[in-house]
């Protein structure tokens, strides 16, 4: 069994050039402590791992799913405050409560795909949008509970060590993005799931013409990206120890649309290059606030102008190529196949 697993990786992991980077980039990530212990740089890629989670999340949904959704900060929102009350009304751990807030987030994406089963374009795209600022007025309603403009302060932290905080948002976020993942890829043998959201995304119509059961599989869509939305949401409010209408803001969801498109969308490790490239970047520019924004800006417009599909797929296309016969991803300077033999010039 090990030797098969060990043939599987050779196969599907080092000889693919991506997958290898992606495999030394995730290593790479637990010796960061080991290399400097500055709270700030930790810090700063505690918030990297959380938003990763966040924006892998809405490319499940709206990347590969075909539900373009404006509103993912609910998912977030939701997570984060129902961490916060579940610790502090109810004294819960951030170990049962991270989860708990995740499964809240699990109805909320519910909530949100029964539109969306009735509406297309840009009507579903305003409906997304609205429910995020109609959650924040019921929290602004009732400031007693929710904390109102304030929010919930004094949540329990994760461990009291910024260096445990980073190794435990490193473990969720490689796990979870694994899970997607695997749920998104069109070639597994064992989850189907991929193929049928390609096919949804592709063509509605045809899909349910040919058997499948779309309804079910937008269900499964947004409950798996709410799921993983609110987990980092939880976390984010144990992290900080204070949910509050920020979580709810509209550039939120539009910071998850950024990170994934810049990456590159349906793909899953294009929101974690996009995440990694941008979030650290914009936090070392703090140095320079007056031409923060202004090389942010100059810097999206650059790839979408050159890099359109997105920084990780360019790069991916530039050293990988695909088997023409059997659609297998090969090293690009290879002249035949792998697997088949056949020529890839």
């Amino acid at each position: 069994m090990l030797r098969r697993l060990f043939k599987d990786f050779q196969g599907d992991v080092v000889a693919v050039p991506g997958r290898l980077i992606a495999l030394v980039f995730f290593v790479l990530l637990f010796f960061i402590p080991l290399i400097t212990k500055e709270p700030y740089i930790l810090r700063t890629f505690i918030f990297a791992n959380m938003f990763v989670l966040f924006a892998v999340s809405w490319d499940f949904i709206s990347g590969y799913a075909g539900q373009i959704n404006f509103g993912h900060a609910l998912f977030f929102g939701v997570g984060a405050y129902s961490a916060a009350m579940l610790n502090q009304y109810l004294g819960l751990a951030p170990w049962a409560t991270i989860p708990i807030g995740a499964l809240a987030a699990v109805v909320a994406g519910v909530v949100m795909c029964l539109p969306a089963l009735r509406l297309r374009g840009p009507y579903f795209y305003l409906v997304s949008l609205a429910l995020p600022l109609i959650l924040l007025g019921v929290i602004k309603a009732f400031p007693d509970v929710t904390g109102g403009e304030h929010g919930i302060t004094g949540i329990a932290g994760l461990s009291g060590s910024r260096v445990i905080d980073y190794y435990i948002s490193v473990l969720v976020m490689i796990v979870s993005v694994l899970i997607m993942w695997k749920l998104t890829d069109a070639r597994s043998s064992l989850v189907r799931t991929g193929i049928i959201l390609h096919a949804i995304r592709e063509d509605e119509i045809a899909a349910r013409a040919s058997g499948i059961n779309t309804i079910r599989y937008k269900l499964l869509a947004f409950a798996v990206g709410g799921f993983f939305a609110g987990v980092a949401g939880a976390f984010y409010a144990h992290f900080m120890r204070i949910a509050g209408p920020s979580t709810l803001d509209m550039m939120l969801s539009f910071q998850a649309i950024i990170y994934t498109v810049f990456g590159g969308i349906v793909s899953i490790y294009g929101p974690v290059a996009g995440v990694y490239f941008i979030y650290p970047l914009m936090e070392f520019l703090r140095v320079i606030p007056e031409f923060r924004f202004l090389i942010f800006a100059a810097m999206v417009i650059l790839v979408l102008l050159f890099m359109p599909e997105g920084i990780a797929v360019w790069i991916r296309h530039k050293i990988e190529r695909q088997c023409p016969r059997c659609k297998l991803s090969n090293v690009a300077w290879r002249r035949t196949c792998r697997a088949c033999g056949a020529s890839l010039h």
